[in-house]
């Protein structure tokens, strides 16, 4: 699969930031364009879990990322809020039962929302990984609904039949499956056969 140019990996404030980190590595290093989008429960959570200052590229790569650039969540005339703005794929990882739940009623009052909302009428692949547990019916319902209108929901659910032994190991199973489904090529070693 080819790599993408233009993708957009937005946080929402579910734990589970250390997914959005690597992703965000994995994506950059695999040569995409990027824009980041970040609520501001998901600032406290990363900044929180990952021992960060700030939630910015620096902090959480520590390595110049020219192609990275980040984006306002007030900021509804943002170029990412239209669907005549092209782009490949979005993620929302780690994704909140109540991003969830705002996206299935179709809400678009913020960017995130609102590129989401673009996303999917756009018909380009929109990754939602839930971070949550246990689901409610109304979890189960929204995440059906979703489904439905072209969502991808890929819950960080770490694979254990290639036998991790690191913490690092079972993050790098989810976002290998996460870059997979954004049609994006990467070289972490997890081996999808049982």
């Amino acid at each position: 699969m080819p790599d993408l140019r233009k993708t957009i990996l937005a946080l929402t404030g579910a734990s589970g930031q250390v997914y959005a980190r690597r992703l965000l590595d994995v994506l950059e290093r695999a040569g995409c364009e990027l824009h980041l989008l970040a609520t501001d429960n998901a600032r406290r959570v990363a900044c929180r879990e990952l021992d960060l200052p700030e939630l910015t590229t620096k902090s959480l790569l520590h390595r110049p990322c020219p192609r990275v650039h980040w984006h306002n969540n007030d900021d509804l005339f943002s170029p990412l809020a239209s669907g005549s703005n092209p782009t490949d794929a979005m993620a929302v990882c780690p994704c909140t039962s109540h991003t969830l739940a705002a996206l299935a009623a179709g809400l678009a009052d913020t960017l995130l929302l609102r590129t989401a909302y673009v996303t999917l009428k756009q018909r380009r692949p929109l990754v939602l990984v839930h971070r949550e547990m246990p689901l409610t019916a109304i979890d189960i319902d929204n995440m059906a609904a979703l489904s439905r209108a072209g969502a991808i929901i890929c819950p960080a659910s770490p694979a254990f039949y290639h036998g991790p032994t690191t913490l690092d190991d079972l993050v790098d199973s989810v976002v290998a499956r996460v870059a997979q489904l954004l049609g994006v090529d990467h070289d972490l070693p997890v081996n999808w056969q049982p």
